[in-house]
């Protein structure tokens, strides 16, 4: 809706409830599983038989809080050392991408770009079987011929590491490239005819201006890493991150202890883009 075009009372008010059902729609979910991971039972669901703690502190045979769940702590552990690494890996070949994309011309530049973009349309579950099928193949290939056996290339951290980097660094490149298009090339003409070398131009007036979409990217692909399922799925080994976990044990049966892992994650996402905001408030002076 444009604000500066006059509105009749009756679409206002169609648009007013619109939104508000939307987020209703949006938010209500969420408030239920979290609702749930406080009730004093041993099903997240109705009725409400109390409040208690225990699906997050419990130590006892029957409840096992979640933080005495050693098994979902572990998960979450190595989700986030695989999201930390994805974020970090990404986030230096999208600036290296930005940068080659945005300052060189050269032959095959448009299909190399539309390479980059293909594990984005590339189904998760395809993606990994075929980083699964890859490694595995080098690694049958090598113990037939020199009796080498590559354990890193089995299904495991590296393997998860690989897929979901496949795709989550296309999506870092996109919001790089972006924001090198607004920048001033003659910023750095000026520092390099002063003296300054490539690697203090790109440090003191480059990597400053490409702030705020490392900052943004950083998160997006750490957010996007831990909750990835479907990659992840195919390419975990023995040390599961928290998506395959949770799904095991909703196999297993669901209690409230994985609504108190929801309400984890809920804080945990709602940090990560209040830290992205200030960052971009402070850039901006805004």
């Amino acid at each position: 809706m444009i604000p500066s075009i006059t509105q009749s009372l009756a679409f206002t008010r169609t648009y007013t409830a619109y939104v508000a059902l939307f987020f209703l729609f949006l938010l209500v979910p969420l408030l239920v599983v979290a609702l749930f991971s406080f009730n004093d039972s041993l099903f997240p669901s109705l009725p409400w038989e109390g409040f208690t703690l225990d699906w997050y502190v419990s130590d006892s045979t029957e409840r096992t809080g979640l933080f005495h769940d050693d098994r979902i702590l572990e998960s979450i552990g190595t989700s986030l050392m695989i999201a930390a690494t994805v974020a970090v890996l990404s986030v230096a070949l999208a600036i290296s991408n930005a940068l080659l994309f945005e300052r060189h011309d050269f032959r095959g530049k448009q299909f190399l770009y539309s390479l980059m973009l293909l594990p984005l349309v590339i189904p998760g579950v395809i993606l990994g079987i075929s980083v699964l099928s890859f490694s595995s193949t080098i690694a049958n290939g090598l113990e037939d011929r020199w009796g080498m056996d590559l354990e890193f290339l089995s299904p495991g951290i590296l393997l998860v590491v690989l897929g979901q980097f496949a795709f989550i660094s296309t999506l870092c490149t996109l919001v790089m490239t972006a924001r090198m298009r607004k920048f001033d090339i003659q910023l750095e003409e000026a520092a390099l005819n002063l003296g300054a070398t490539r690697f203090e131009v790109f440090r003191t007036i480059t990597l400053p201006w490409l702030k705020p979409a490392v900052i943004g990217s950083a998160i997006v692909a750490f957010l996007m890493s831990f909750e990835n399922f479907n990659t992840t799925l195919v390419l975990a080994g023995s040390d599961s991150p928290l998506t395959v976990t949770l799904f095991d044990r909703m196999r297993e049966g669901s209690t409230p202890v994985l609504n108190a892992v929801s309400v984890l994650l809920m804080i945990g996402s709602g940090l990560l883009a209040l830290i992205s905001i200030l960052v971009q408030r402070k850039k901006f002076g805004t």
